[in-house]
């Protein structure tokens, strides 16, 4: 063990961190050994995590000092934010910024920085085809890790930068599960009409991401798409009706009335999905297949997904 490098797994109790440290606990025979990062290290998930033979040690990202401290010694970083728990563009560059901070006083030789596209650069601020929110953003929780990108950089941080994708996790957690219409259908809704909407299982970044720190200085300073697949609604749609037994029918709905649903972040969302619509082939050019299987293997389609979590999606 004292041999192997360590990688400091920032938020190792959530979906992105848990599937990186799980995928290096995988492999006993690499050179590497994971720290998992969380802010309560004696949760239920974090004693699994050590169950797993991770080191465990609480840091907040929002603490700059104890994030210095969590990743002192440490070989590489994963670097992720939480904009769901706080849906603050501040509050999420800030807490990039400390943890490249942090990387940057303690050595760190790699770090791995989950992040997205800054649809800016597509979709200006005056350009009306969707509404500007938070004054100075499309997709907020898009363009802030966009912007949060610099905090690596200019620091001279040796960075690879991971480009994610729609979690196929959604449908479980997120509120994104087929639902009965008033006639008993159950109807899956997303605002892409027939585009292709790049997925991923959550666990499925951290393996993709443990491929990027086995490929190391190769990839540093590159930007690396991850995803499981490309279906287009309707095909999402066919592949849940095949797991659950009864026929979903897609709805496609306009950005403008997914933005209207009114719950919280439905307007981010609403943009977000018109983005890579609008968008197709840049987003899913970004976010290669074979790249992500090569570096992660055994990377869920989502139908392997479905034929291993299904079950858990809650029907209404």
């Amino acid at each position: 063990m004292a041999d192997k490098k360590i990688i400091a797994v920032v938020g190792a109790t959530g979906a992105q961190g848990g599937g990186l440290v799980r995928a290096i606990a995988a492999d006993s025979n690499s050179g590497f050994t994971a720290r998992a990062i969380t802010r309560n290290a004696d949760s239920e998930k974090a004693r699994e995590l050590a169950a797993l033979g991770a080191e465990v040690v609480a840091a907040d990202i929002a603490d700059v000092e104890s994030l210095q401290k969590a990743f002192a010694g440490a070989h590489g970083v994963y670097c992720v934010t939480f904009f769901w728990d706080h849906m603050s563009a501040d509050t999420e560059k800030q807490h990039a910024d400390n943890m490249a901070e942090a990387a940057k006083q303690t050595g760190a030789k790699h770090v791995v920085w989950s992040t997205f596209e800054d649809t800016r650069k597509w979709v200006p601020l005056s350009d009306d085809r969707m509404p500007t929110l938070m004054e100075r953003y499309k997709v907020p929780h898009f363009d802030a890790k966009a912007e949060a990108d610099a905090s690596f950089t200019r620091r001279g941080v040796p960075t690879t930068f991971l480009l994610t994708s729609f979690y196929w996790d959604n449908l479980i957690h997120f509120g994104m599960a087929p639902r009965k219409d008033e006639g008993g259908r159950l109807v899956f809704t997303l605002p892409m009409g027939d585009k292709k909407l790049p997925g991923i299982a959550a666990e499925d970044i951290g393996k993709v991401a443990y491929g990027v720190f086995k490929k190391g200085p190769e990839l540093i300073g590159k930007t690396v798409g991850a995803a499981g697949g490309h279906p287009t609604g309707a095909e999402m749609a066919a592949s849940l009706g095949r797991t659950l037994g009864q026929e979903v029918h897609y709805q496609a709905v306009p950005p403008a009335v997914f933005r209207s649903f009114g719950f919280p972040g439905a307007d981010d969302l609403g943009n977000m999905f018109q983005f890579k619509a609008d968008f197709e082939h840049d987003f899913c050019a970004a976010r290669d297949l074979g790249v992500s299987r090569s570096l992660g293997g055994n990377v869920m389609t989502f139908d392997d997904w479905l034929a291993k979590y299904g079950r858990q999606i809650p029907i209404q």
